[in-house]
């Protein structure tokens, strides 16, 4: 099928009926991830468990191979096609899903822990044994070569991988953003957007307008599309009550601007205390409760801080 979603209608439904069958009367979807758990904890045996570190650790010379590959393969790919990809149109799919059990696999997706364990036996003296590696060397096919699929008796309903992904860089590999298009785009059209990593509805990259984003009860969806449009042209449009504005003790030069937002929240307008790469200080707003009533008060809120702590801040970024 071209896309996950013209695939999922083609799904056929089953009976989760699992608690007291045995294992081979499982639906094939459960049975086959219960393989996949089975190898997974095989391969984990066999590696170890590396323990917890901080990411920094892999730069150093000399540092060990199980640093290396969980800070340079395993946690980028996951935050990338886990947390980015692969949650990004689970949540694009679930208005589509006609009941809780539509098992899926996410093909390309997966790759995040696939990758991990090939790295091992790419790169070390670790060989898993015959029957493991031919497992692990099915998933890496399907990594790829599909993107979500639905295995079914007798039937399984495979979609195409996306025809564009538009991303850009983030602390731990890369996250979604599609700026005034899909960041997720199908061969039949079928799409997913993300605004800087936030999954939005399509309006918000595509036909944002101030009616819209003042209907919006989602406040992160609502902020998204002030950014989209730009804080200047959403303040000047839309007609919100200033409620005070001071010099900002942080940004010497700039000042903070209070408005009452629609929907229970304000808003503080600040400038950037860096600039950007054009050489200019960014205009940005953060959301701050409703009862909050003064810009130095808003402005300490954003940092954990009292109004009287931040105004003996010497300098922010």
């Amino acid at each position: 099928m071209k896309s996950p979603a013209a695939a999922l209608l083609q799904v056929p439904n089953f009976p989760l009926r699992l608690r007291f069958e045995p294992l081979e009367a499982w639906p094939v979807a459960a049975r086959l991830a219960s393989a996949a758990s089975d190898l997974r904890t095989r391969l984990d045996a066999r590696l170890g468990h590396p323990r917890e570190r901080p990411p920094w650790r892999s730069a150093w010379r000399d540092s060990p191979l199980s640093d290396v590959i969980e800070d340079v393969v395993h946690r980028p790919l996951r935050a990338t096609a886990l947390d980015g990809l692969c949650n990004t149109l689970g949540f694009a799919l679930k208005p589509l899903a006609r009941h809780a059990n539509d098992l899926a696999w996410h093909g390309q997706h997966d790759a995040y822990w696939v990758a991990y364990y090939d790295a091992w036996q790419r790169l070390s003296s670790v060989r898993y044994a015959p029957n493991l590696r031919e497992r692990l060397d099915l998933w890496i096919t399907l990594a790829g070569s599909a993107s979500w699929w639905w295995p079914r008796e007798g039937v399984c309903v495979l979609s195409e991988r996306p025809v564009e992904v538009r991303v850009e860089p983030a602390q731990q590999g890369r996250r979604l953003h599609g700026g005034d298009g899909p960041a997720i785009r199908f061969a039949d059209g079928w799409s997913a957007y993300a605004w800087h990593g936030t999954r939005v509805p399509a309006w918000v990259a595509t036909a944002p307008t101030v009616a819209r984003i003042n209907a919006e009860p989602n406040i992160e969806v609502r902020r998204c599309a002030i950014e989209r449009i730009g804080w200047d042209a959403y303040l000047d449009e839309a007609g919100l009550d200033l409620l005070g504005t001071c010099p900002d003790p942080g940004n010497p030069g700039a000042e903070l601007r209070l408005y009452d937002l629609p929907g229970f929240t304000r808003v503080l307008l600040a400038v950037n205390g860096s600039l950007e790469r054009d050489g200019r200080r960014r205009r940005y707003g953060l959301m701050v409760p409703p009862d909050v009533d003064d810009p130095l008060s808003a402005a300490g809120w954003t940092y954990g801080l009292t109004g009287d702590q931040y105004s003996q801040l010497s300098r922010r970024t």
